[in-house]
């Protein structure tokens, strides 16, 4: 490594450190277990965890779990990215070093399409419509209401729709991948049937 590829490297770990202090000053003095939105926050984490425990088909509980994954995976990408490039921001999380939402990324936005996922697989619903009904609430009524309680920000030329984009991309994505390894178990299966 150069010298100067060297003094460059410290410079970014120097301001990755001085950010992490920040980030926990700030958790501490705003967003810490006595402020309400760290409880708000908790219980969108915790919540749709409980409901998914009742509620998911113990029989579909690995399709749908893959399923759920995925969102979760490809979610917390683009929330990371997203919160990174400061298109939004989270002025409140339960882990000051995470720039995205733990309890969105991890827990309320996943388990929530595994809940349609699931709904559609079982009534056998048209997935692609049940996941651009989804997409619509999260973007266009849920993200709203939490910028409405200061929970989270847009910025830089980020809006609902964009939003709402990004949530039909994950679905795909989570969809096709599961889809992609239910096609290898059938093909894998046919071939030791043969």
């Amino acid at each position: 490594m150069s010298e100067s590829q060297q003094k460059m490297l410290n410079s970014v770990k120097d301001i990755q450190r001085i950010e992490t202090e920040l980030w926990n000053s700030y958790w501490q003095q705003y967003s810490g277990f006595s402020d309400w939105q760290f409880w708000v926050l908790a219980a969108l984490f915790v919540l749709p965890l409980i409901v998914l425990f009742f509620a998911i088909d113990k029989r579909k509980a690995l399709l749908i779990g893959f399923y759920g994954y995925n969102v979760h995976v490809f979610f917390t990408y683009v929330d990371a990215i997203g919160a990174n490039m400061i298109k939004w921001f989270y002025p409140y999380k339960i882990f000051p070093i995470l720039a995205s939402s733990v309890s969105l990324d991890v827990s309320l936005v996943p388990v929530t399409y595994m809940l349609v996922y699931q709904f559609t697989l079982n009534r056998d619903k048209n997935y692609y419509l049940f996941l651009l009904l989804l997409s619509a609430v999260f973007a266009f009524i849920f993200k709203p209401l939490l910028v409405a309680i200061g929970l989270f920000e847009m910025d830089s030329g980020t809006n609902y729709f964009s939003l709402f984009i990004g949530y039909v991309v994950v679905g795909l994505i989570a969809k096709w991948i599961t889809n992609l390894f239910l096609y290898f178990e059938k093909k894998a299966h046919n071939r030791n049937r043969d």
